[in-house]
């Protein structure tokens, strides 16, 4: 099939495919090594971008012609042939059409459906931010009708947070909501604590509670890179958003040490938003527990309190060096509030 009119000839087999009566057409492309020959377009480093799109969609239609077809593709080693090209494919149709054939491959087929899911969680590592978006996206959709998440999903979720672009923090904060409902929630909710005190070293994921809150002699001074400070201003507004929507997940991450953690990030003058993020999270505390209420205001004093409870989002406008430096040194130790009444 290879040749100078590839791209046309791939054209002529999906006109095949696409008209009535199919079944019989497919059939015969496939025991006569059509799945082969597309998923070997798709590796070839000499394949044009247009090739390759075609080819995704000639499997992307054998995928839909149900499970029979999705399980060849699997066995033929096709679910890391499609998640190397989308991985690095240089046009958002390749990128996008990939995407649309992993999720299909997804879908009735529980004999591959954790390949699948493997193979999207590998591809968050994707350097691409369209590449990202697009595979958090495919998880997003995957994951809400799983009842169960990997573990191998948290670290990699966690670091798109470090992304610069919203669209890929968007996704990955609807991901992490998504997950609560699983047995990983724990875990999240544990990264997403340690990620408000940045760290020298990536926080290891699979570690207990008590080992995720990382000694004093590693904590990054602030002046560390901007991705860090990106993570853990999203890291803020993910806690805030999870805690807005769950008093069981508000409380928990209150065990976690999440006050003193969301004053330290305050602190960071390195980073206006992670200031901004943290505060409007601790704002949702504070104004639902009463004994939060106390702890702030005896950690930064009367005056900033109320300007913090007049406008949260502004208070990092009126510390000082001082104050800042009072902030990521604090030591509150709330962890429960089992006496005190949500709001």
């Amino acid at each position: 099939m290879f040749g100078t009119f590839l791209g046309l000839q791939l054209k002529a087999i999906g006109i095949f495919l696409s008209a009535s009566g199919h079944d019989q057409y497919l059939m015969e492309f496939v025991e006569d090594g059509g799945v082969l020959t597309l998923l070997e377009i798709l590796s070839r480093s000499r394949s044009k971008a247009e090739e390759k799109a075609e080819a995704l969609r000639l499997l992307l239609a054998v995928s839909r012609a149900g499970r029979k077809y999705k399980e060849i593709i699997c066995e033929s080693h096709g679910v890391k042939a499609i998640a190397e090209c989308l991985a690095t494919s240089s046009t958002d149709e390749t990128k996008e059409t990939a995407c649309v054939l992993l999720e299909s491959l997804s879908h009735g087929n529980p004999k591959y459906h954790n390949q699948v899911y493997k193979g999207l969680i590998a591809l968050m590592t994707c350097t691409s931010p369209k590449a990202q978006h697009l595979v958090l996206h495919t998880l997003h959709t995957v994951q809400s009708k799983m009842k169960t998440g990997h573990p191998s999903i948290v670290k990699p979720l966690l670091d798109t947070l470090r992304s610069l672009h919203l669209e890929v923090q968007d996704e990955a904060i609807n991901l992490i909501s998504d997950l609560m409902s699983c047995d990983v929630r724990s875990t999240l909710l544990s990264g997403l604590v340690v990620l408000l005190r940045p760290t020298k070293e990536n926080v290891q994921q699979h570690q207990n509670h008590d080992d995720m809150i990382p000694p004093e002699s590693e904590r990054l001074k602030t002046s560390g890179s901007l991705p860090v400070f990106v993570q853990q201003a999203a890291a803020a507004k993910t806690i805030r958003l999870l805690a807005e929507d769950s008093g069981e997940v508000s409380r928990e991450l209150l065990s976690l040490g999440v006050i003193q953690h969301l004053l330290h990030a305050l602190g960071n003058r390195e980073h206006t938003d992670a200031q901004i993020q943290a505060s409007l999270a601790l704002e949702h505390f504070v104004r639902s527990y009463p004994v939060i209420e106390e702890q702030v205001q005896g950690v930064i004093g009367s005056a900033l309190f109320a300007a913090f409870m007049h406008r949260a989002d502004t208070l990092y406008m009126n510390l000082d060096e001082t104050q800042a430096e009072i902030l990521l040194t604090n030591t509150v130790r709330i962890t429960e509030v089992l006496d005190g009444a949500e709001h």
